[in-house]
């Protein structure tokens, strides 16, 4: 298993430790908690697995991964909704229940890798859609975790498996 450990640097940032680098990468702007609920705009404490990466191939070229591959379509999107069933799944839009678009006007999920949070199986309320994708415009993000490009590609290409996410 090859582990990156993610620490808050208490800047509204984290530093994301991957063998002998360093990255700072954006987390939440609820900050690193270990009680992580729905909304709260935190990222989540523990060892987060990485489960597979999805990715716009009309805006980039699909990364070298051993992980499985797949490009997002105009109609994936990824419920947030907890009372529904499909919480914390990715759903095929238009959907009733609350969620996001995967297919953005911004860049920030042209790469995305999903992170396995609160999904085996989903508690409700607990968050949801925890992901490793490029930056926001504003530099935070809701729980997420964001790197550039580049540095996400690396991070992909080198196989890492899990991110151990710490400081809460």
């Amino acid at each position: 298993m090859k582990t990156a450990i993610l620490q808050a640097r208490g800047d509204g940032n984290g530093l994301l430790s991957f063998q002998r680098e360093q990255f700072v990468v954006s987390i939440g702007a609820g900050g690193i908690r270990a009680d992580k609920q729905e909304g709260d705009h935190a990222t989540p404490a523990g060892l987060l697995p990485l489960r597979h990466v999805l990715y716009r191939a009309d805006r980039v070229l699909k990364p070298r991964t051993a992980l499985s591959c797949a490009p997002i379509a105009p109609n994936d999107g990824w419920c947030d909704d907890p009372t529904y069933a499909d919480y914390n799944k990715a759903v095929t839009l238009p959907y009733p229940g609350r969620h996001e678009s995967l297919w953005r006007d911004d860049h920030s999920y042209d790469l995305i890798a999903v992170l396995g949070w609160n999904d085996s199986p989903p508690e409700r309320g607990r968050g949801s859609a925890i992901f490793l994708h490029l930056p926001t415009q504003s530099g935070v993000t809701e729980g997420c975790i964001a790197l550039p490009e580049p540095q996400l590609r690396h991070l992909l290409a080198e196989e890492l498996t899990a991110i151990d996410i710490q400081g809460a």
